[in-house]
C-alpha cells in the first residue's frame, strides 16, 4: 500500500542516542490523530510520552516494549489518511469476494473433509500448499465485484462504529489456508481443511457440519492474539511505573487483578499476583527480571544507568570535602507552623524543606563561589540560583530543579517545590527540568537520617544535606532544656571551594533554621 509513514525515535532533548519502549498505548489497526500520544520511552533522565506526527491507521509497531531502541530508529508505521481510504475500499471488495468464494467451496470441502469414508480424507489430503494458494489468489481476483454497502471512510462512521478495524481479503485468506494445508501435511488434513473453510467464510454464512458432527470452532490466528493482548494492556488501569514492573517480572497485566477503588492495578496487585504464580513468599523489587532461589538479577539501563555514569564521574573527578553542624531549629518548626496556619498558604505543602531551601539561597548571595561550575581551564561563578530538589521516585533518583530561584518568595517558592516534586514522583520529568542546575539540596531527614556525605551533581560545587529533626537535649542560657534539633551539612568540590568558604556557606545556612527572621534582612 502506497502513503505509508514512518516513526522514527526523536532526540526529546540533552543528546539523547537511545531510549527504552516501557510501553505502546496503541495497536496495530488503531486509527490516531495527529499528536495522540502512542507510546511512553524512558530515557536516561526521565519517562516521556512520545505524540504521533503523523495521522492514519497503525500498520506495524516495529518495537517492543522492552527494546533498547537507537535515535533514528523506526518505532512504527501509519498509512495515511490517503492510502487508507484507497486500502479500505480495496479490502472491503476482497472481503466480499473473499467471503463469497468460500461460501460458495464450503459444502465440498466440508463434505470431503467431515465424511467417514476413506476416499473422503485422501481427496481432502491431496489438496496441495501450491493449490491453495493459487485456487485462493485466482478465486478472490475473480470474484471481485461491487463494494460492500455499508463501508465508511476513515474518521466517519455510521452510528456504532468501532474505532479500531482489522483489515481482511484474499492474502489473508490465503495465508490461513496455507497454514491450514501445512497442519494436513502432518497427518491432520481433513480438520485443517474445515479449520480453513470456517475461518475464511463470515460468521453468517458458516454452515452447519453435515451428520449431526459439531462444527469445529475457528482457529484463532496467533496474530490477532497478539493484537488483543496489546489492545487489552493498553486499557487496563495501571501507572506506567506499575507497567514497566510487570513486563520486568516477565508477568501478562491484563490477567492481574486491580484492587484500587476504580479497580487500577498497583504495584502491591503485580507482587501479589507474581508470588502467587511463581510460589514465592519472598517481596519482589522494582526491576527484577529474574527470581532466582538465593539471587536477583537487575539490569542496569535506563535511569539506573545514568545514575552510575554520573556518580562515578563526580566521585572520582571532583575532590569531594564535607563538614556539618548541629543547629537548633526550634523557630523554624514555629515559623513553618505559622506557614501552614496562613490563609496565603491555604492548599500549599509547607514544610521545613521550604525554609532549608530558602536559607540556602540566602547563603549562596553571601557566598557566590558554591554556585560555581569548575572547567579544566576555568570556573563559572553563577549569578542566578537554579535550585536542584534530589527526588526518590520509583524509579530510582531525579534532581530537578527550580529555574531562577533567588526571585522567589516563599509562597512561589512553596509553589514550585510542591509541582517539582510531585511531577518526579509521577515520572512525569522532563529532561530540561534537570538541565543546567547550580546547586542541589537532598534531604535525607524524610529517612530518618541525621547526615551524610552525599555525592555532588555534576556540573555543580556543593549539594547540601538536610537531617532529620527531632527534639534533643539543648543547652540554653546555661540550662539543659528539650529543642527541635537538626543536622546541616553537605559535600562540596573542593577544586572551587576552600575550607573557609564552606564552613561560612554552612554556618549561614545553620543561622537561617536558628532565626529565620534573618531572611527579612
Amino acid at each position: 500500500m502506497s502513503g505509508k509513514q514512518v516513526f522514527n525515535l526523536p532526540d526529546v532533548g540533552e543528546g539523547l542516542t537511545e531510549a527504552e519502549l516501557v510501553s505502546w498505548q496503541v495497536a496495530v489497526g488503531d486509527e490516531i490523530a495527529l499528536n495522540q500520544v502512542v507510546c511512553e520511552i524512558e530515557t536516561a533522565k526521565s519517562l516521556v510520552e512520545l505524540p504521533s506526527p503523523f495521522a492514519g491507521r497503525i500498520t506495524d509497531l516495529l518495537a517492543q516494549p522492552g527494546d533498547t531502541v537507537s535515535v533514528g530508529a523506526p518505532i512504527m508505521q501509519v498509512a495515511a489518511a490517503g492510502a487508507i481510504l484507497e486500502g479500505n475500499s480495496q479490502a472491503a471488495d476482497s472481503s466480499v469476494a473473499d467471503g463469497s468464494v468460500a461460501a460458495q467451496a464450503a459444502p465440498e470441502i466440508i463434505g470431503a473433509a467431515v465424511a467417514g469414508t476413506t476416499g473422503g480424507a485422501a481427496a481432502a489430503a491431496e489438496l496441495t500448499h501450491s493449490d491453495l494458494v493459487q485456487q485462493s489468489v485466482t478465486d478472490a481476483d475473480a470474484a471481485v465485484s461491487e463494494p460492500k454497502k455499508n463501508a465508511v471512510l476513515v474518521g466517519y462512521g455510521t452510528a456504532g462504529a468501532v474505532k479500531s478495524r482489522r483489515r481482511g481479503g484474499a492474502k489473508v485468506a490465503a495465508r490461513d489456508k496455507v497454514t491450514a494445508e501445512t497442519t494436513a501435511a502432518q497427518g491432520g488434513a481433513a480438520m485443517a481443511v474445515l479449520s480453513t473453510v470456517q475461518n475464511s467464510v463470515p460468521a453468517a454464512q458458516a454452515p452447519v457440519a453435515a451428520q449431526g458432527t459439531p462444527a469445529q470452532q475457528p482457529t484463532t490466528p496467533v496474530q490477532s492474539v497478539s493484537q488483543a493482548q496489546q489492545i487489552g494492556a493498553a486499557r487496563v488501569l495501571a501507572k506506567p511505573p506499575v507497567r514497566k514492573l510487570a513486563k520486568d517480572l516477565g508477568i501478562d497485566i491484563t490477567a492481574v487483578v486491580g484492587t484500587g477503588s476504580i479497580g487500577d492495578i498497583s504495584r502491591d496487585d503485580v507482587i501479589r499476583y507474581t508470588n502467587s504464580a511463581r510460589g514465592s513468599t519472598s517481596a519482589a523489587r522494582v526491576g527484577i527480571t529474574e527470581v532466582l532461589e538465593r539471587e536477583t538479577v537487575i539490569p542496569v539501563k535506563g535511569i539506573r544507568k545514568q545514575i552510575a555514569k554520573a556518580m562515578s564521574q563526580s566521585a572520582f573527578t571532583a575532590p569531594h570535602v564535607s563538614v556539618f553542624t548541629e543547629v537548633d531549629a526550634t523557630r523554624t518548626m514555629e515559623y513553618v507552623k505559622r506557614l501552614k496556619n496562613s490563609s496565603d498558604f491555604a492548599g500549599v505543602r509547607v514544610s521545613p524543606l521550604l525554609v532549608f531551601a530558602k536559607a540556602m539561597i540566602w547563603a549562596v548571595r553571601r557566598n557566590p563561589l558554591v554556585n560555581a561550575t569548575f572547567t579544566e581551564h576555568e570556573i563559572t561563578v553563577h549569578n542566578y540560583v537554579n535550585l536542584g530538589i534530589a527526588a526518590a521516585t520509583p524509579r530510582g533518583l531525579l534532581v530537578p530543579n527550580i529555574k531562577d530561584a533567588q526571585n522567589m518568595s516563599m509562597l512561589e517558592l512553596a509553589k514550585a517545590i510542591g509541582e517539582l516534586t510531585s511531577t518526579a514522583r509521577e515520572g512525569k520529568t522532563t529532561p530540561a527540568e534537570m538541565a543546567n542546575g547550580t546547586i542541589t539540596v537532598t534531604n535525607i531527614g524524610v529517612f530518618g537520617m541525621d547526615t551524610g556525605t552525599p555525592i555532588i551533581n555534576p556540573g555543580e560545587s556543593a549539594i547540601v544535606v538536610m537531617g532529620t529533626i527531632k527534639q534533643k537535649p539543648w543547652v540554653v542560657d546555661g540550662a539543659i532544656v528539650p529543642r527541635m534539633v537538626t543536622t546541616v551539612g553537605g559535600s562540596f568540590d573542593h577544586r572551587v571551594v576552600d575550607g573557609d568558604v564552606i564552613s561560612a556557606f554552612v554556618a549561614d545556612v545553620a543561622a537561617i533554621l536558628e532565626e529565620p527572621a534573618l531572611l527579612l534582612d
